[in-house]
C-alpha cells in the first residue's frame, strides 16, 4: 500500500467550444474497470447523438492501470491526450469522458489534442480532488496522569483523539500516517515515562476535508 495518492471524491464536469465544436467533459471517481466501463457506456447512452464520447481512466494506488479510447477521433488525439491530463494532475482512481458535438470545422491534430485536453482540466477544475493517506490506528493506554500529557501532545500535532474511554485507566484511539508511526509511539513512551501502552490495530486510508477526517476503507 502506498503512503499517499490524489484521487477525485467528487466528480464534476466542464465544457469548452472551439471552432463551433463543443466538448464536454465529465469526470467521475471509479475504484475498478468495470466501474469505469460501465461510466463510459453511461456517458454514450447520455450522449447518444454526438459525434464522439472519447474516454480514459486510470486505476491503482500507483496508476497501474491506465485505459483510453479516441472512440473514432484520429488516433492519439483524443484518449491519450486526456490521460495525460489525468496522470500529470497525479490522480488515480478516476474516469474522463469528453463528449464532442461536431462544429463543423476541422482542428487538426494539434488542434484536437489541445481540446480533448483543455476540455478535461476544465472537468477537473470543477471536480473536488482529495488527497488520501495511509495511517494506522493506535489505540493508547494511560493512567490519569498521563493523559494530560498526551492531550497536549496530539493537540500540537493537530490529531484527534476518539473512541475515548475512562475507567480505572483512559483508552483512545488515534490514526497516525504510516510514516509518523516509528517516532509518535517513541514520543508517546517518553511523554509517559514509559507508562503507556500502545496498540496497532491495522491501517486504513483517510483523507482532512473541510478541517475534518474522513475514512475510507
Amino acid at each position: 500500500m502506498t503512503e499517499q495518492y490524489q484521487t477525485v471524491y467528487e466528480g464534476g464536469s466542464g465544457e469548452i467550444v472551439e471552432k463551433k465544436s463543443r466538448f464536454i467533459a465529465t469526470i467521475r471517481p471509479v475504484e475498478t474497470e468495470e466501474e469505469a466501463l460501465a461510466f463510459v457506456e453511461e456517458m454514450k447512452k447520455k450522449y447518444w447523438d454526438a459525434r464522439h464520447n472519447c474516454s480514459a481512466y486510470v486505476l491503482g494506488e500507483r496508476q497501474e492501470i491506465m485505459r483510453c479510447s479516441d472512440d473514432g477521433e484520429p488516433s492519439q488525439t483524443a484518449g491519450r491526450p486526456m490521460m495525460e491530463v489525468l496522470k500529470k494532475a497525479g490522480l488515480t482512481n478516476v474516469a474522463a469522458v469528453v463528449t464532442r458535438y461536431f462544429g463543423g470545422t476541422l482542428l487538426g491534430t494539434g488542434g484536437l489534442v489541445r481540446a480533448y485536453s483543455a476540455a478535461v482540466q476544465e472537468g477537473l477544475k470543477n471536480s473536488r480532488i482529495i488527497t488520501k493517506c495511509l495511517g494506522v490506528r493506535l489505540r493508547i493506554e494511560t493512567d490519569y496522569n498521563g493523559i494530560g500529557k498526551l492531550q497536549y501532545l496530539f493537540g500540537q500535532k493537530q490529531i484527534p483523539m476518539t473512541d475515548t474511554e475512562y475507567t480505572d485507566k483512559v483508552q483512545f484511539v488515534v490514526l497516525i500516517p504510516v510514516s509518523q508511526v516509528s517516532k509518535m509511539t517513541k514520543d508517546v513512551t517518553e511523554s509517559t515515562s514509559g507508562q503507556a501502552k500502545i496498540t496497532e490495530e491495522g491501517s486504513l486510508y483517510y483523507a482532512i476535508m473541510d478541517g475534518t477526517y474522513q475514512y475510507f476503507s
